[in-house]
């Protein structure tokens, strides 16, 4: 008789619960609070332009809280994304390249909002 040690793992399937649950909690409140403050400085008195467009992205604690909410956009679009491609897509070479053009895209998407916002 053969001994079996420890749990079989699966290798596929949505079975992350609430580990990702809470990630797009998480991740959305990040994004709602940089949403806030962009649009707090973007109410302050003055006309706006490109100058104070340019001025609100130049504090260092802004460049910081938008490469949080970079980083947190692309955490939540990959989780649902992921999660997406775990439910409806079954075959495993379909949904693995799924998962791979949507981790492309989400980087791409990334470097062309860095580039956007403080001209890299």
């Amino acid at each position: 008789m053969a001994d079996n040690y420890g749990s079989k793992r699966i290798v596929v399937g949505a079975h992350y619960g609430l580990r990702d649950w809470l990630s797009q909690r998480v991740t959305a409140v990040l994004m709602a609070l940089f949403t806030l403050a962009v649009v707090v400085q973007v109410l302050l008195p003055g006309d706006m332009g490109y100058d104070k467009w340019a001025g609100i992205f130049a504090a260092q604690w802004m460049k910081v809280l938008t490469f949080v909410a970079i980083v947190s956009l692309l955490y939540h679009a990959w989780v649902g994304m992921r999660d997406v491609w775990m439910d409806y897509v079954k075959p495993v070479g379909i949904r693995l390249t799924l998962q791979v053009a949507t981790i492309a895209w989400l980087v791409g998407c990334a470097g062309w909002l860095i580039q956007v916002l403080w001209r890299l």
